[in-house]
């Protein structure tokens, strides 16, 4: 087996179980004769959720992966396409040599375990120098904030990828899958660590506009009070003074990003948590906004449409460019991205590939997708988190 780390990818749009699995396994083959894995990530389409585990079983029985991770969705990505409204299958399969792969599961039986940290450690099975977490949640059963808690807490500054299977819309209607396990309900992932280096980027597609404002009245997310003025008011006036582009650009949604910074005399674009304004009360003035908020904290308005998320995710990619190319790369989009957001197929992916260079690369559309902002990992909504993958580089001595 090859001792260099390697990632292939692989999707198709075969509606036949049998030649949807020949596909993919063609697709690895060629790119890689030999056959035996040590992580493989699997995202199949609603279509398939029937017959999910049996797609896996056959996937691991060719490809003999250390850990396999998957799960139903409303759409797939990769590797240099998104597939949404269709039957479709996306894989990518990964040699990590020296990288400790260590999948774990969390079910209803541990919640009462999430805020006991020896409890939770003996859970996750993680070491504390792991160097990332890929998680898939189910939303309709995984108490979201606490287990983000527990991570935050148990292994602070560990960045976690992932999201939300996407591929029902009534409890119990989608399938994670872990080797060779299927669940319902709960949530899968890997911790991995050893000879790999990771860049986490989690493009929220955003743009701000107007001040910067501090919270000076709040009841858990309704916000009665900004620089002691009612909030609704100032948010009108801030309106009044936008384009008529970008007034326009309401029709997409209000934003409002919560500032996350240690540093909030000095707030960019990076430093806030984009959360979803859901309304406001004409009588009293207050807005509702997707988060729970404290007095004191720092938000600010934000517009969002197709060339910010375009342009958002370029400038976050630009970096890599001065890097060697990566080996390969997990993307995790919001099911409010592909279409939904730009006026063409594979916006996200054809932004990614150009920057790239057609880098090895698999996800699926998240319905919440998981990613840190600053030093702590959070649970995202009209997001682009996704992760690239490198090997230590040599020393001197290697």
């Amino acid at each position: 087996m090859t001792d260099v780390m390697q990632f292939i990818s692989a999707s198709t749009t075969e509606r036949n179980v049998d030649s949807a699995v020949q596909a993919l396994t063609d697709q690895i083959a060629a790119q890689a004769p030999e056959t035996k894995f040590d992580l493989v990530m699997l995202f199949l389409s609603a279509h398939f959720d029937p017959i999910a585990p049996f797609v896996s079983d056959r996937l691991r029985e060719v490809l003999q992966p250390r850990a396999l991770l998957g799960c139903t969705c409303e759409g797939v990505i990769g590797p240099d396409r998104e597939l949404e409204n269709r039957p479709a299958i996306s894989m990518i399969a990964a040699r990590l040599p020296d990288v400790r792969v260590i999948p774990f599961s969390l079910n209803r039986d541990d919640w009462d375990l999430l805020e006991e940290d020896v409890r939770f450690g003996e859970l996750v099975t993680a070491p504390k120098e792991t160097q990332l977490f890929i998680i898939i949640g189910d939303s309709y059963s995984m108490p979201t904030e606490r287990i983000l808690d527990a991570f935050n807490r148990c292994y602070p500054g560990v960045p976690m990828v992932g999201g939300m299977a996407s591929g029902a819309t009534n409890p119990g209607g989608n399938t994670l899958i872990l080797d060779d396990r299927a669940f319902n309900a709960g949530a899968i992932g890997v911790a991995l660590s050893g000879n790999l280096e990771t860049d986490v980027i989690v493009s929220q597609g955003c743009r701000p506009f107007g001040p910067i404002f501090t919270v000076t009245q709040v009841e858990g997310n309704v916000i009665s009070g900004l620089d002691d003025k009612k909030p609704l008011p100032q948010i009108e006036n801030l309106i009044e003074e936008l384009s008529d582009v970008d007034r326009d650009l309401l029709r997409n949604g209000l934003f409002v990003g919560r500032s996350i910074s240690t540093r909030p005399e000095s707030l960019g674009r990076g430093d806030f948590l984009i959360r979803t304004f859901m309304g406001a009360d004409r009588v009293n003035g207050s807005i509702v906004v997707a988060d729970y908020l404290h007095t004191g904290e720092k938000i600010q308005f934000h517009l969002r449409d197709q060339s910010t998320a375009k342009e958002d995710l370029e400038m976050l990619l630009m970096p890599q460019i001065f890097d060697v190319p990566p080996n390969g790369g997990l993307l995790f989009s919001c099911n409010s991205r592909g279409t939904r957001l730009y006026d063409h197929p594979n916006g996200d992916i054809s932004t990614i590939q150009s920057v790239l260079g057609g880098v090895h690369l698999a996800g699926f559309f998240c319905a919440g997708e998981f990613g840190p902002i600053g030093d702590k990992n959070f649970l995202h909504g009209h997001t682009a988190s996704m992760v690239l993958f490198r090997p230590q580089p040599a020393t001197p001595n290697d």
